[in-house]
This record gives structure tokens, sequence and C-alpha cells, in this order.
């Protein structure tokens, strides 16, 4: 019988905070079963960042609860997201002389140059490093190496990503999950966007070159592969939340209706929109019922277009607004994004070559009418993304990030101590174990 363990992925967004448990074969890494997810809103939590330490607390304790109260299993290991605009990738470049008598690069070799790769002075102490990831390998000169381990040479050279995080937000984690009964260590730690990339895409897709695009709620993010190789790592300050908000001030309406409205009738396209004006009967906010609010959509007439592209409230607490309007103002928000991941594709020079194209992920990308937008602002073929290998689960682009906490990352690149277990065709993180008390 193959042996299994349970793994924990504890996904801290702005919007909601996510739970997953699952088993997982000790031997494959793969996901055998899932045997708990929840999710809860979020309070406390800004732009992808912990801002009230005891808040997120008490959220992923009443979901550990629950988890309890289904019965399910003692888990091994626990891995938590950290998000936000703090995350930097850092240029870096190490420089050995190979150790051995016949001059083949030992594994001890390749720890070694990881080791001199990381001992770089940062522009601020207050940055601890994450994750590395190697750009380039140089033998005695010779280039393009993907793997050195065994070749013959005297001089090894390494050129690489360091992958950096805010100490603050680090520790706002810690103290978080704390609250909550639980010590993590910060190699638990995975960066946002690096989960969602596990969860989504496939080696072939990094191979070909590939953007990855995770709207969230208060953040968005990119990663950029090619050769399998991450080119650029960003995260931007702005999410589907700031739709939200502009749907609030351009209609002058209350938040959860300008939410109901972007859920259910938001949409972005590089097509026309109809001549349609939408109807929403807004009483159940006011009232402060939790009633489902009643949506309908009706053809706009000639005679009062000027009229329907301007909100008008009636007696009967009904919103009524032009399509056209709505378009135009979740359109523009959404080319803000791109705009965003466009600049980050510039600075590596694959703008419009990135055979894999623009996948499109989180949240953010259930807004009806995206994929043609993206096509029509990137040039390139687009498509949603959603977590692989995870059939019990519904089919929601938004749990990109939190199906990658608990898969390994054996496809992505490799780190130097972690070299001697798999090999540098392979990186897992090694994670000490976590017990609820």
């Amino acid at each position: 019988m193959a042996k299994t363990q349970i793994v924990t992925g504890i996904d801290i967004g702005t919007d909601k905070i996510k739970l997953l448990i699952v088993r997982k074969d000790v031997e494959t890494g793969k996901i055998v079963d899932v045997l708990f997810f929840d999710k809860i809103d979020s309070l406390g939590v800004q732009k992808g960042r912990i801002k009230n330490v005891q808040e997120v607390g008490k959220r992923i304790k009443e979901l550990l609860s629950r988890a309890q109260e289904k019965k399910v299993p003692r888990f091994h290991e626990i891995f938590v997201n950290i998000n936000g605009n703090k995350l930097e990738l850092i240029n870096t470049r190490g420089l050995i002389s190979v150790a051995r008598a016949d001059q083949k690069v030992s594994q001890e070799d390749v720890d070694r140059i990881f080791q001199e790769a990381r001992t770089i002075n940062l522009q601020s102490t207050n940055r601890d490093i994450l994750s590395e990831f190697p750009r380039e390998w140089i033998l005695d000169g010779e280039k393009e190496i993907k793997d050195p381990l065994g070749l013959k040479g005297k001089r090894l050279e390494l050129e690489a990503f360091l992958l950096s995080a805010f100490s603050a937000d680090i520790e706002s984690i810690g103290d978080a999950l704390s609250q909550a009964g639980i010590e993590i260590d910060e190699k638990n730690i995975i960066p946002s966007p690096l989960a969602a990339v596990r969860s989504v895409l496939t080696m072939p897709q990094k191979e070909l070159g590939v953007a990855l695009v995770d709207i969230g709620a208060g953040a968005s993010s990119v990663a950029i592969y090619e050769e399998g190789k991450l080119l650029n790592l960003a995260v931007f300050p702005v999410g589907s939340s700031n739709i939200t908000n502009d749907i609030a001030i351009g209609f002058k309406t209350e938040i959860e209706i300008a939410e109901k409205i972007k859920r259910d009738c938001g949409f972005c396209s590089s097509l026309k929109s109809g001549g349609k004006k939408i109807e929403i009967d807004v009483s159940p906010f006011a009232e402060n019922e939790k009633e489902k609010v009643e949506i309908g959509v009706t053809k706009e007439d000639d005679s009062s277009k000027k009229k329907q592209t301007k909100k008008i409230k009636n007696k009967k607490n009904t919103l009524v607004f032009s399509e056209k309007e709505l378009k135009k103002i979740v359109e523009a928000r959404v080319c803000e994004i791109f705009d965003l991941v466009d600049k980050e594709i510039k600075k590596v020079s694959r703008q419009g070559l990135l055979p894999g194209g623009i996948v499109l992920t989180g949240g953010g990308a259930k807004l009806s009418g995206i994929i043609e937008l993206a096509k029509k602002e990137f040039n390139l073929p687009c498509r949603i993304g959603y977590p692989k290998d995870f059939t019990a689960l519904e089919k929601d682009s938004s749990l990109a990030a939190v199906c990658g906490l608990v898969m390994d990352d054996s496809e992505d690149e490799i780190t130097g101590e972690l070299a001697e277990e798999k090999g540098l065709g392979k990186k897992i993180k090694k994670f000490f174990s976590n017990f609820i008390p």
C-alpha cells in the first residue's frame, strides 16, 4: 500500500481566506484525495498584504475548527502563501572553482555556488530571500548549460534570480498563523504567483514561453517563463476589487451592490456592447437583508438612450444603468492591469513572442469577455487557467493559488540547498511537520 501524508494549504487573500487539505502519495507527490476545502470572508488584508494579524488569525482558526468538525485527519505539512507588491526579483551571480581533483562538477559544487549567489548585499536590510531561480549555468566560459552536474571543468558560474520579500510581511504571516495555533517555518511560505504557476502551467508551456496573469481581489501578478526558466515576476497592487470600487463610484451605489453588479453583469470585451439597459432591485440591500437581488436586462429604447447612460434610482428602489456604461468602467480597470502586465513582458523583450500565450487565472479572470479583450491587448493566444489534477474540486480559476500550495513543484527550477535530494531536474522544498494543537 502506498504511503501517504496529509498536506494543508492556506491561501490568505484580500477577499477570501481558503483552506485546502489533501492526501498525497509520498513517493509520487500526486494528490490522492481532497479531504477538506472551505473558505471564509477575509478581513485585515489589503492589496494582498496582512494589515491586521488578529483578524486574519481569527478567520484561519475558524476554518481549522470547521475542518476538525468534519473529522479531517491531523495534517503533517502546512503551506501558506505570501503576496503583495513587496515581492521582488533580484539579479545575482555566483562563481566558484570546481573542487574535485578529476574536475567534474559535484553536488557539493552546486550547493556552494547557490550559497555564493545568496551572499549579496540587499539594498534594504528588512528583506528576506525566499527562493532562487537559475537563469544560466556557465562552465569554463561555455553557456547554455542546463545541468552542469557531472560535467568536466575548472570554473563554474551561475546567473540567477533571488525572490525576496519584505521581512515584516513574513512576520505578519507567522503571527497570524500563531493566533490560530500554528507555528510555521519560513520555508513553508510560498509566493502566490508561484503557487498559481504550480497548479495551472505545465512544463511544455513553460518551455514554449508563457505568461501567467493571476488577477486577485486586491493584487494581480504576472510570471513569465521561457525554456522552462522564470524570466520575470511582478505583483501589482490592483485587482478585481478596484473594479467593484469603480462601479460603486460610477453608479453612486453601495459597495455590496457594486460587487453584485460586477459578478452578475460585469463584462469587458473588444466587441461592441449591445443596446441594453440593466435594472436591479436594490431593496434587499436597503433593508439589510441577505435576499437575492433581482437583476433584469431589457432592450434599450432609442428615445431614452441619453437618460439611460446615467444611474437612475426610482421610488421602487431600482437601479437602472446602461450596459455600455458598465462595460466602460470595467474595461478601463482591466486594461490598466493588462498595461502593467505588458510593461513586464516588454522588460524581457517578449511582447508578441510567447507561443504559450497569456494564461489568465484568479477570481478576476471570471469576468465575461476578458479573453477577447486580452487577445486584443496582447496580440497573443489567451485562455483561462484552472488548477490541474483537482477533479474533486469545482473548476474555478480563483482556486489556483490554494491548489498550488499543496502541490509538489517537481517541474520547477532547482535551488542549491535542495539539489542533493532530487537532482537538478527537480526542486522540492523541505517543510517541517506542523500539527493543529
